[in-house]
């Protein structure tokens, strides 16, 4: 966001700020993919385009933020996208918006697509969080199989907030697919027990404010990675 690396709590409120962008990728190195959020292009206010292609450059990253069309998607997959997150255009009000899904699988294949399910108040969220939608992540995900080859779920009332995450959710969503989908888990992961019970079911762990503020070590996480 404005250039730098940040952490808001629930997708509002910024809590902190982090080194300059390749500094921070340097803390990160070891780490099989690097999550890349564009906030700004998130909720309508520009685009970090330039940090974006650097960190590309050097990191596997996967890379969302304000992909409304299939012309965006595939300038983040030029600028060196390893996949794209998608959010708020794979929903209208009724549910899933198709149409876009199946031109974006169609334009740049599903393998490159992860589809963002944002829930907070057991609702799925839009716009940034900012708008809710009137329908659940586990009514809906399994709809969404045929265009993509993994989900982002992020447990928004625990976002940022360092009070662990809501594991039963993510376990429901990993029972709801039927296909062998990569899920990964972000909002409130926080402890290694937390980490260790999510790769016990076959969940990947997105990691922001429990590494930023030192909570979680970084070389004990590269030690789980094995």
């Amino acid at each position: 966001m404005d250039g730098k690396v940040v952490q808001l709590v629930q997708g509002r409120e910024k809590a902190l700020e982090g080194d300059a962008p390749l500094k921070m990728l340097e803390r990160f190195a070891g780490f099989p993919e690097i999550q890349v959020i564009d906030l700004d292009a998130a909720i309508g206010r520009g685009a970090n385009d330039g940090i974006v292609e650097t960190l590309c450059a050097h990191a596997r990253c996967r890379v969302g933020g304000g992909v409304r069309t299939v012309d965006r998607a595939k300038t983040l997959l030029k600028q060196g996208a390893y996949k794209v997150i998608v959010g708020t255009s794979a929903f209208t009000a009724e549910g899933p918006n198709k149409p876009f899904l199946e031109e974006l699988a169609a334009a740049i294949g599903p393998e490159k697509i992860l589809l963002a399910l944002d829930s907070k108040d057991g609702r799925i969220v839009i716009k940034g969080w900012r708008e809710a939608t009137a329908f659940t992540a586990e009514e809906i995900i399994g709809s969404l199989e045929p265009y993509c080859r993994g989900f982002l779920c992020t447990y928004v009332d625990k976002e940022g907030m360092m009070q662990g995450t809501d594991l039963d959710w993510f376990r429901r969503l990993r029972a709801a697919l039927v296909a062998t989908h990569e899920l990964t888990a972000a909002g409130g992961v926080t402890t290694m027990d937390d980490v260790r019970a999510l790769r016990a079911i076959g969940i990947h762990a997105a990691l922001g404010m429990a590494i930023y503020t030192g909570r979680l070590d970084l070389a004990e996480l590269r030690a789980e990675l094995g």
